[in-house]
């Protein structure tokens, strides 16, 4: 990746490296930023916008624009602010990514699993699941605010050990203080945080988080274990004097490197199941949409029911997917055919399945269920035939799930039509 470094320039910085960073910025898409300019539009001056962009870096002048400030709402109220950069920040932004990646990925510690390329949800979701089975107690931790609260010294300091390129610490730097844009175009100076929506924001916090959690659990406490995604962590412990003690010294370091610990999401869980039948004040938690909590469960042969402490979609999730379904109006979609409503939806389902389904199928079976119901209502309207009669639908709508039933996603789920 390296090259002669050229005369006049402040800082070797190799081409191929801003040609690298484009590529995965036009992969990954997204919203144009504050100058309004967009993927496409950038690319139709592809050469001159890269050049221009690696020559300001190479010497030093290059800096960030502001962020454009988007609110997303959360599910349990309030916003969450993302910020979208310009997209020619988005590449000097990924090329800084792109140089630190694999040296980081060399520390990085194995129970941490958000952004991180080979790892996934899942993964973190079933090693999770497993040592609820192993460990009575858990810690379900929640930092408050984390990307908004980050302190950047400490950010910068962490990131100066794993690297001596001083354009990456130089433009990381410009690129945490750049300001947020609002909605009415006013600007916001920001004075700690690094932005949900930079392509570095994912890197460098796991990097902070690994200094400030993962390598100093690690040390501190050798005995208990943890799964980490992002800001998300859930830690494992064999006693509830122990979960106490180790909630409360965590506590205390993450405040000492600038983070709070949200009081009101932060709790220490009993995994009760049949071999575990105590008793505490709470007996589940959510981690990655996922609600832990005792479950059905049979042995292999079916033959036995026993409680077990299980993931399973969060009633939440559950509940704004099927809102999601109705505010489509499927049973008013007459001008499509059966195979039309199907290409229409197949792909929003079959994605949220294959995230929520995994663990637990049988609590999003109603979400097939409401889909369903739907479909009914479609064939209702749509075909004289029926005669506005529910139960011929319902046996219509059942006979082609038997001949085809592949042909909506949610009918891989196992219930009754």
């Amino acid at each position: 990746m390296h090259e002669p470094k050229l005369q006049g320039k402040s800082h070797d910085i190799p081409k191929r490296l801003i040609w690298e960073a484009w590529l995965r910025v036009q992969e990954n898409g997204g919203a144009a930023g504050p100058d309004g300019v967009t993927i496409e539009q950038f690319a139709g001056r592809l050469h001159d916008n890269l050049y221009k962009l690696w020559n300001r870096m190479s010497s030093g002048s290059y800096f960030p624009g502001p962020v454009r400030a988007v609110e997303i709402p959360k599910n349990g109220g309030g916003v969450r602010v993302l910020g979208i950069p310009n997209v020619i920040d988005r590449v000097a932004q990924t090329a800084i990514a792109l140089w630190l990646e694999p040296g980081l990925e060399k520390i990085f510690h194995p129970d941490s699993y958000g952004y991180r390329p080979g790892r996934s949800p899942h993964d973190a979701l079933a090693v999770c699941r497993e040592r609820c089975w192993r460990y009575d107690w858990v810690v379900d931790l929640d930092v408050r605010a984390f990307f908004d609260s980050v302190p950047w010294d400490l950010m910068l300091r962490a990131v100066a050990q794993q690297t001596d390129r001083k354009w990456v610490l130089l433009y990381l730097e410009r690129c945490l203080k750049a300001p947020m844009q609002k909605a009415d175009g006013t600007l916001v100076q920001r004075t700690r945080g690094t932005p949900q929506g930079g392509p570095v924001s994912p890197l460098i916090a796991n990097l902070f988080l690994h200094w400030a959690f993962d390598d100093w659990l690690t040390r501190e406490y050798p005995q208990v274990r943890f799964e980490r995604f992002a800001d998300d962590a859930v830690i494992h412990c064999a006693s509830e004097d122990q979960a106490r003690q180790v909630l409360a010294a965590v506590t205390a370091r993450l405040a000492g490197v600038g983070l709070e610990v949200h009081p009101g999401k932060t709790r220490i869980v009993y995994c009760k199941d049949s071999n575990r039948p105590g008793t505490h004040e709470h007996i589940s938690f959510t981690f990655l949409g996922h609600a832990f909590r005792p479950r059905k469960a049979w042995n292999k042969t079916r033959e036995v029911a026993f409680t077990s402490f299980l993931p399973a979609a969060s009633r939440d999730k559950v509940t704004k997917f099927s809102r999601t379904i109705c505010d489509q109006r499927l049973h008013r979609r007459t001008n499509l055919t059966l195979n039309g409503l199907a290409d229409e939806i197949n792909p929003q389902v079959r994605g949220w399945l294959g995230y929520f389904a995994v663990f637990y199928p049988t609590a999003v079976t109603q979400i097939g269920e409401r889909i369903d119901r739907h479909l009914i209502r479609w064939a209702l309207r749509k075909y004289k035939r029926l005669k506005r009669s529910r139960p011929r639908a319902r046996a219509w709508l059942r006979g082609i799930r038997e001949r085809q039933p592949a042909l909506f996603a949610h009918w891989s789920l196992r219930y009754t039509l």
